[in-house]
């Protein structure tokens, strides 16, 4: 087979040459290390490959299968966004200001991937400390979508985004904060889930107050789903952490969705969506309603009119904390980092505490609203990819920092902790992707995969891949 192909290898795929012989792999890691050297550093998805590492493990993964001893995901490729620890393995987190230095070992989530059989590849780039939805930031540079050089990739799990679509393999790990798992996968094409909060450890814990988490990303719905399985599951390093055991994703997707109940909304009632990508978003909420019969019904959730301004204040408080490295850094930070970090510095604990309350108030309507739904599902972001020196688009208004108004749709559900994840829903005119977010109450991961599976089957949009390398 040729080379360029196996990075596009489900992990089925994969695990079913591996027990045949007809693949081992040293052969995969080897073929998708190739085609990391002939689109690298073009797309930029990698902040450091660990190509020694990955052969050396690929070796003993095959002694494994000789042995008749393969464990869940042998042999499987996996890349580590840079946020994670990798034991040995310097954590840059795309900014100059604050290095997290060499850990002495891996991340909990790694060392389970590996646990199960993985093979680390590399670690892939994010935006600078992860703040904004823009693929570059001022260590690594741009990491370029992988549709269109020169146009965003979405972030901050830009490089694990770009992976995903442009075959180095099916297994990515990503965050997500404020949609940083959900935006780089509408923007490139990808499957992506934000798990709920508290499923996957997230250590060490984040100062997000309860919202940022660690997920899955891919090409297809059933490699994410036996990657949560994996990753899934309490650890005594982070005392947040849902005390339930992972459930058996992968062999429980193909469960009916009719008649369950669906509620779309395609502004939340007050954002601005591109016209093109609202009708991508559309046509594919019929796909739900008609092939999948489903029950649909277009609503305007009253509890949504307040995420903007909560969502803007707990960015910006996030980021103003780090108000007093700007005098030594400053020049050499993104400028819009540095707008942001300004514009939450200097609130005080009481404004802080008022919101809080506010948020707690936003989430139990929010509850409500889902005790009454199945699934509500948005498009995932209001754009299509973009110039990735912009923060907003050209024909957007302008400003300083705030990416978060084209994003308005995905971080209502870092706030309340819910499963959310954006599937490829269709393609603008120009080729671009567009996904389509879907959300569930806490805990029903499994719903929310379930029907990304469905619509998946149903509109088999994964298999269009980017025309690499760049021309």
């Amino acid at each position: 087979m040729p080379d360029d192909t196996i990075g596009y290898h489900s992990v089925a795929d994969l695990r079913r040459l591996y027990a045949n012989g007809d693949l081992s792999p040293v052969e995969a890691v080897s073929a998708i290390l190739d085609r990391v050297n002939v689109l690298e550093p073009s797309l930029n998805a990698f902040s450091r490959v660990l190509a020694d590492e990955a052969l050396s493990d690929a070796r003993r993964s095959e002694q494994r299968f000789i042995r008749g001893e393969p464990r869940p995901l042998e042999g499987i490729p996996v890349t580590i966004k840079d946020i994670c620890d990798v034991g040995g393995v310097e954590t840059e987190t795309g900014s100059h200001a604050i290095r997290a230095g060499i850990p002495a070992e891996d991340n909990p989530v790694v060392a389970r991937l590996r646990s199960a059989g993985a093979v680390i590849l590399g670690k892939t780039t994010m935006s600078e400390l992860g703040w904004s939805g823009i693929s570059r930031n001022p260590v690594t540079g741009v990491t370029h979508n992988p549709w269109r050089r020169g146009l965003n990739a979405g972030a901050s799990s830009s490089g694990a985004a770009v992976a995903a679509a442009a075959g180095y393999g099916p297994l990515h790990v990503g965050s997500d904060g404020a949609g940083s798992i959900r935006m780089p996968s509408h923007f490139c094409g990808t499957f992506g889930l934000k798990p709920t909060y508290g499923r996957v450890p997230l250590v060490p814990v984040s100062s997000n107050d309860n919202a940022t988490c660690l997920g899955p990303m891919s090409r297809t719905v059933a490699d994410s789903a036996l990657m949560l399985e994996a990753m899934a599951g309490p650890h005594h390093l982070d005392h947040t952490s849902a005390e339930g055991a992972p459930q058996s994703y992968r062999s429980l997707l193909g469960a009916s969705l009719k008649g369950k109940r669906i509620a779309f909304s395609p502004d939340l009632g007050h954002s601005r969506v591109d016209p093109e990508v609202a009708e991508i978003v559309r046509a594919a909420v019929g796909v739900i309603e008609h092939d999948l019969e489903a029950d649909v019904e277009e609503v305007t959730p009253e509890w949504a009119a307040e995420g903007p301004e909560l969502g803007r204040f707990f960015w910006c408080v996030l980021w103003g904390r780090h108000a007093g490295m700007l005098d030594q850094w400053e020049q050499r930070m993104g400028n819009d980092l540095v707008a942001c970090i300004r514009a939450g510095s200097g609130r005080s604990a009481t404004d802080y505490l008022a919101f809080r309350e506010r948020k707690f108030a936003y989430v139990a309507r929010m509850s409500a609203f889902f005790a009454e739904w199945d699934y509500l599902v948005t498009p995932a972001a209001s754009v299509a990819a973009f110039p990735v020196e912009l923060v907003q688009p050209p024909h957007w208004p302008k400003h300083a920092w705030d990416w978060l108004a084209w994003a308005e749709f995905l971080y209502p559900f870092n706030l309340s902790g819910q499963p959310a994840a954006s599937i490829p829903c269709g393609f603008t005119s120009e080729g671009l992707p567009v996904g389509l977010q879907i959300v569930s109450r806490r805990f029903n991961d499994l719903g929310v995969l379930q029907l990304a599976a469905a619509f998946e089957a149903a509109m088999p949009l994964p298999a269009r891949r980017p025309a690499l390398p760049f021309a």
